[in-house]
């Protein structure tokens, strides 16, 4: 063989071997990588596993037990408290403590970490105005990844004071959120009011929770749920309701123990409940075993956990949905109910996002009827139900797509009047009923992220009339699906949902602060809690 060939025929036989180097190392590779994830997927289901052993009443019993007998083994003092790290596992950036004081005292705590870009949070722990010597708290807001001084302030009957400070070393949370929040100030100059904005979904394909931040942005507490989301927060005297999966509610008592867990059996709750006057909850649901989702209303009664369906919208629209078709996924969705308010009398508000409409029903829990609708009036037009469709009292654009409808009763109004609020998404897309033209609302959207504005609307509603005007109006940052509005104190809170930014605004509609979160889908709903 000549000396070219050798060489060529080596070169071949370097290049055969590389290529089968370059095979192996990427084998290895792919190997490395489908047991990182592998790992990874395990580590996700041991932590779903260990939120769901949360949620079981006879265990948190048992801790609650367990922590009584701790309170029994020695005298705890405000110098000597007995201090537990969150022990029935709801809210990973808490302190369960306990103490006695020979006085009756007042106390509330501040939490302080050794950093200049997060600033001290305090709160109220005894009930404002009250005095006490047996004191149980369950203390919110501790910085993960910092250690952290609580500074605890006893308040006497005779206006002194004095303080103590314990120091616990926070670890990381569970999910990965932000510790601090992107924050941008507006031109407003009006102050923050009080709370606690409680992020209620921020959808994810990994764990699920609801986090508290501060008025700074900062973190304040992170509480597991087993899946899909929390929808709102409903509370008591003594305790707070949320959904924690598509099947069940949870209450939790001030300490932070998971007292009852409710299961709807064959229903999946989707998009809110509310209290009626009784303390029975109605949620919105789906039948699981029906053709059509997202038009059923259920009542939960809070003390013994039935579950009894008290509304089907077919029944009242029955004519409607015979002219609906399937959604692109294969449901029916041709309702998709969003909101529910309770407005005593058996009489409810309902939010309809597919058509647009705000409707009242009436007798819920006798012989439900139609009492009227608040909607454009083309999207009724040569249906059964146009005669229900309210006048417009002025002219400006129909509220479309809307979301968290809140009614708000105001004893200042002539008997039959009540204000309505609302994020108006402003986008018309009906996917069950795709040949109408929603053009018919000026200004209107017809995409889920790409689109000018949302707003805040709020109505007068004039029942006697059978008339609705637009009393307030001010533009938000555009989210065609999901999103929420709260009007607390003087100021109005505001999620738009698929940017994945919230804020407060005052009573004019100016913006005071803002904040961003990392989004993987978008942020459901943000509701400000005093907690």
């Amino acid at each position: 063989m000549k000396r070219k060939e050798k060489i060529a025929a080596a070169v071949m036989i370097l290049g055969v071997i590389a290529c089968a180097v370059g095979v192996s190392v990427g084998m290895y590779r792919e190997k490395a990588e489908d047991k990182e994830t592998q790992a990874e997927d395990q580590k996700l289901q041991l932590q779903k596993e260990e939120i769901r052993k949360i949620y079981n009443t006879d265990s948190q019993e048992e801790i609650r037990e367990e922590l009584d007998d701790k309170k029994e083994e020695k005298e705890y003092s405000e110098s000597d408290m007995l201090v537990e790290y969150n022990p029935f596992g709801t809210n990973t950036l808490s302190l369960y403590v306990y103490f006695e004081s020979e006085q009756a005292e007042n106390v509330s705590c501040t939490i302080h970490v050794e950093d200049e870009t997060i600033p001290d949070y305090t709160q109220q722990l005894t009930e404002d105005g009250s005095y006490v010597t047996e004191h149980e708290y369950q203390v919110l807001g501790l910085v993960p990844d910092h250690q952290n001084e609580i500074i605890f302030t006893f308040s006497l009957l005779d206006g002194s004071s004095y303080q103590e400070t314990i120091t616990y070393d926070m670890g990381s949370l569970m999910g990965t959120e932000e510790t601090v929040l992107k924050s941008q100030d507006g031109a407003s100059e009006e102050e923050l009011e009080n709370g606690l904005y409680v992020i209620l979904g921020n959808d994810s394909s990994g764990l699920d929770f609801m986090y508290y931040y501060d008025n700074n942005g900062v973190i304040r507490g992170e509480v597991p749920i087993i899946g899909y989301r929390s929808h709102r927060i409903l509370f008591d005297d003594d305790n707070m309701y949320y959904s924690i999966s598509e099947t069940r509610m949870a209450q939790m008592d001030e300490l932070g123990q998971i007292t009852q867990v409710y299961d709807l059996g064959q229903y999946e709750l989707h998009h809110d409940y509310v209290f009626d006057d009784a303390g029975n909850i109605l949620i919105l649901a789906s039948d699981t075993g029906q053709d059509s989702v997202e038009d059923i209303i259920l009542r939960l009664d809070s003390e013994d956990g039935t579950v009894e369906e008290v509304l089907d919208l077919e029944d009242l629209f029955g004519s409607y949905k015979e002219t609906c078709t399937e959604n692109s996924d294969g449901e029916l969705d041709w309702m998709h109910i969003n909101t529910i308010q309770w407005m005593g009398e058996e009489e409810i508000l309902l939010s309809s996002r597919e058509t647009s409409s705000i409707i009242k029903i009436g007798d819920i829990y006798g012989s439900p009827q139609i009492d009227y609708i608040i909607s454009d009036p083309a999207v009724w037009e040569n249906t059964d139900y146009s005669s229900y469709v309210l006048e417009k009292d002025g002219d400006f654009p129909s509220q479309a797509g809307q979301h968290s409808i809140t009614y708000v009763e105001d004893s200042s109004l002539p008997e039959g009047q009540y204000y309505i609020y609302m994020f108006n998404n402003n986008i018309g897309v009906s996917e069950t009923r795709p040949e109408f033209d929603w053009t018919v609302i000026p200004g209107v959207q017809d995409s889920a992220s790409d689109g000018t504005a949302s707003y805040f609307y709020k109505y007068l509603v004039d029942e006697e009339k059978g008339t609705y005007q637009l009393t307030e109006r001010f533009e938000l940052p555009y989210s065609g699906y999901v999103s929420s509005v709260q009007e607390i104190g003087n100021n109005i809170v505001a999620d738009s949902g698929m940017q994945g930014v919230f804020g407060e605004y005052d009573s004019s509609g100016e913006l005071i602060r803002s904040f961003t979160m990392e989004k993987e889908s978008f942020i459901y709903r943000v509701y400000k809690y005093n907690l």
